[in-house]
């Protein structure tokens, strides 16, 4: 099969698709204080991630005017893998170790806020693909989408910069900076869809 341009924004678009689905679904599970098997699921976030990696780049090195947002998924997608990473290998050990010896707990902690910073990191980048591909839309003629993701990559940008300058509760109880991500993905991804064929 080859990858033209046009297939692999396609597939750079599902992908997004799916990584927003599957942590929509993961956060829902978690509210709902359901169980849920992470090593298999973060598992396939890594090979999501890594997939996702691989094809923004390819699109990003034969894109005629969205290279910028390419990149921005590209390194979103690194930064992704590096995140699940830290959860797979070190949240479980830290964990237990805090668990045994009580000095261990801001080790622990720490792991865990590196980690929701490189998750905010990724969702920054994000943001800032979703705020060009809304931009990129709006010229094409699409003002409803190009605008919405736009406006959402830009509340993205800004809330996420916020969460890794000030800590993640800087917002209080909202969940602005991770639920503005997961949307600009979303809206990202349909903007990628439409500008297929134009890029």
């Amino acid at each position: 099969m080859e990858f033209t341009h046009q297939r692999t924004v396609t597939l750079v678009a599902i992908l997004l698709i799916v990584a927003a689905l599957n942590q929509s679904a993961y956060t829902a599970l978690y509210i709902a204080k359901v169980d849920v098997p992470r090593q298999l699921l973060w598992g396939g976030e890594g090979l999501l991630f890594s997939l996702l990696a691989a094809f923004a780049g390819s699109a990003m090195v034969r894109s005629k005017g969205l290279t910028l947002a390419f990149s921005a998924i590209a390194f979103s997608a690194a930064l992704n893998v590096v995140q699940v990473g830290v959860g797979l290998t070190m949240f479980g050990p830290f964990g237990e170790a805090a668990g045994k010896v009580e000095g261990l707990a801001p080790a622990a902690g720490a792991v865990v806020a590196y980690s929701f910073f490189v998750y905010n990191a990724a969702k920054l980048m994000l943001g800032l693909a979703a705020l060009v591909a809304g931009l990129s839309a709006v010229a094409r003629g699409g003002r409803l989408l190009g605008g919405v993701t736009a406006l959402v990559g830009a509340v993205a940008m800004i809330a996420n910069t916020l969460s890794m300058a000030m800590g993640r509760d800087v917002l209080g109880a909202i969940p602005l900076a991770g639920g503005s991500g997961v949307l600009a993905t979303l809206l990202l991804a349909l903007c990628l869809l439409g500008a297929a064929k134009d890029d």
